[in-house]
């Protein structure tokens, strides 16, 4: 198989110390390679390296000359914030305007019409931003991807046309993300970054996951056995040296000596294990005795305060203890609702529209990690957050909860700009802690999260003694820790007492009127599923399959039986309807 380009020992030193050692790897034509690894691991500057936006201190990367590779970076530059979407394609080529042409059928691609063409880059949803600089990189007619989670920001619909593109893509790419339900799919090799060493596999994710848990155990249990001897023989060596003294028996001595050299020697060959995880999330809020922190009346919701609206709230409000989970297509306005009432709450100007209660403490977590200030240091950075605690705010405070929160005391002087998403958003997650808030608007927290990162965020709002309105496309994440669920569509807001009902809505509009006699009653009506063709009986069959494995993998106690009940017979029923019986 062709060779697209490799790497002979590859190392990389930062400020906090080395970030890879003697990287070895080669990847060759048509190969679909997930890059896995802990947040901090190096995984998107491994990507910057290969794209030669930096440089190693050693060791050499060699691109083939058919390699025409392109870089689909997380964020879009600045610069093109101020341009359309469809200005912000030209400027790809803007060195080749004989390719120009392309722009209008690459648009019609990846699912762009006219009117969204002409709107501001600033202007656009997350996932918006993820197809328009994939578009960007495939005007260049690449053979060779390195995406740097590209799944971050997307909603159900624009995650299954990412899955689909992938899955069609002819070329070979690197595709970096914690979306371990897209790796399995797209996928068909993984490279685990680790340790400063990757391990390379030819198995999707979840695959390569078990054999390398397989291998620890295996190397666990060696460096046990290793240990259990190297003891073994210290012991023998301290009580020969002991007799040799005692009995001034020089052969005693010698033979304490050498047995002392074997110990040592093992001690050097002894198999190495894992680092682990460096850190764990962790999120604290606090209860409000009051009857409702925030309240929502006929609030007309825009991405822009001079842009027309994207959705109408009637009357909504958010009491203590609430955990709320804001869903809908990217575009529709989730976002710009969060950041609405936090704007609204940052200049204090308490509406008609928008209120919330004197004493509510309210925090707000950014998709874009803004709320860090990026030329702060790490202690700075928290001091915002904590300045009315007294306990808190002290600087030996700040340090000791960043060293809890796997920032050694050597990294504290380290600016913010420089963190990895994963590390900005951990450190993000420790401020808003710290603070401990009655209530969040959380933005998409998972983006920047790792795999193990997501499960503790799980459990953490599952936890969590404040109220929370969460956007996120995280289906496991929304199931185990939401009660209650906020649908936008068709320009209204809609309340849901479960998932299943939440996303039925999403799929295909229930009857008027229901969501709320559901509500009032305090059950909810499941909607019965609409399927119009055979390609939406597949995608929802490929769903139920996905929901039942996830919930059969949880401790019994977990699972939900009676849901499980349902989902099997409306798998039946679609088995039926497809012939698959």
């Amino acid at each position: 198989m062709t060779t697209l380009l490799s790497s002979q020992a590859l190392q990389l030193e930062t400020t906090q110390g080395v970030l890879f050692q003697d990287l070895n790897f080669t990847l060759q034509v048509g190969q679909r390679i997930g890059l896995i690894g802990h947040n901090g691991s190096g995984k998107s500057t491994l990507l910057s390296l290969l794209a030669g936006q930096r440089s190693a201190n050693s060791g050499s990367i060699q691109m083939a000359r058919l390699c025409r590779l392109q870089y689909v970076e997380q964020h879009l530059p600045p610069a093109l914030h101020a341009l359309s979407l469809y200005n912000a394609m030209l400027d790809a080529i803007d060195d080749m305007p004989e390719l120009h042409w392309r722009v209008d059928s690459l648009l019609h691609e990846l699912g762009i019409d006219a009117a969204t063409a002409e709107v501001p880059v600033q202007s656009l949803s997350g996932g918006q931003h993820t197809r328009l600089l994939l578009g960007r990189a495939l005007l260049r007619d690449p053979n060779l991807l390195l995406l740097d989670e590209p799944s971050n920001h997307l909603d159900l619909p624009s995650l299954l046309w990412l899955e689909e593109f992938l899955l069609n893509w002819k070329g070979a790419f690197v595709l970096v993300s914690h979306d371990q339900r897209l790796l399995n799919r797209v996928t068909r090799q993984s490279w685990i970054l680790r340790d400063r060493q990757i391990t390379c596999f030819d198995q999707p994710c979840s695959e390569a996951l078990k054999s390398l848990a397989l291998a620890d155990e295996a190397a666990q249990a060696r460096r046990a056995a290793e240990q259990s001897e190297i003891d073994r023989v210290t012991a023998s060596s301290k009580r020969l040296a002991i007799w040799g003294s005692v009995y001034d028996n020089e052969k005693l001595a010698r033979k304490a000596k050498t047995m002392q050299k074997r110990a040592d020697r093992l001690k050097e060959e002894q198999t190495t294990v894992t680092e682990g995880q460096p850190w764990t999330l962790q999120l604290h809020g606090k209860a409000s005795a009051a009857n409702h922190l925030l309240q929502l009346e006929n609030l007309t919701v825009r991405a822009m305060p001079d842009l027309a609206g994207l959705f109408m709230l009637e009357l909504f409000s958010i009491r203590p203890g609430d955990k709320i989970a804001l869903l809908g297509a990217n575009g529709t306005g989730k976002s710009s609702l969060l950041r609405q009432c936090w704007q609204a709450i940052l200049a204090g100007e308490i509406s008609s529209q928008i209120r919330w209660h004197a004493a509510a403490q309210i925090g707000y977590y950014d998709q874009s990690l803004q709320q860090l200030n990026s030329d702060a240091s790490l202690p700075e950075a928290l001091y915002p957050f904590v300045a009315s605690s007294e306990a808190a705010r002290t600087e030996l405070a700040r340090k000791q909860a960043l060293i809890s929160a796997g920032f050694p005391y050597h990294r504290h002087q380290q600016k913010v700009a420089s963190l990895s998403g994963g590390e900005r958003a951990r450190l993000l997650f420790l401020a808003l802690s710290m603070a401990s808030y009655h209530l969040l608007f959380l933005d998409e927290p998972t983006n920047h999260l790792d795999m193990q990162g997501k499960q503790e965020l799980t459990a953490a709002l599952a936890g969590f003694a404040g109220a929370f309105l969460l956007v996120s496309h995280d289906r496991d994440l929304i199931e185990q820790s939401c009660q209650e669920f906020w649908v936008v569509q068709d320009g209204h807001l809609e309340r849901w007492l479960d998932a299943e009902s939440a996303y039925q809505c999403l799929r295909n509009k229930p009857s008027p009127g229901s969501e709320l006699q559901g509500h009032v009653a305090g059950t909810v009506k499941v909607a019965e599923p609409v399927i119009n063709d055979t390609e939406l009986a597949l995608q929802r069959l490929c769903e139920l399959e996905e929901l039942l494995q996830a919930d059969l993998a949880r401790k019994p106690r977990h699972q939900k039986v009676q849901q499980q009940v349902l989902w099997r017979e409306e798998m039946s029923g679609l088995n039926s309807l497809l012939g698959l019986d």
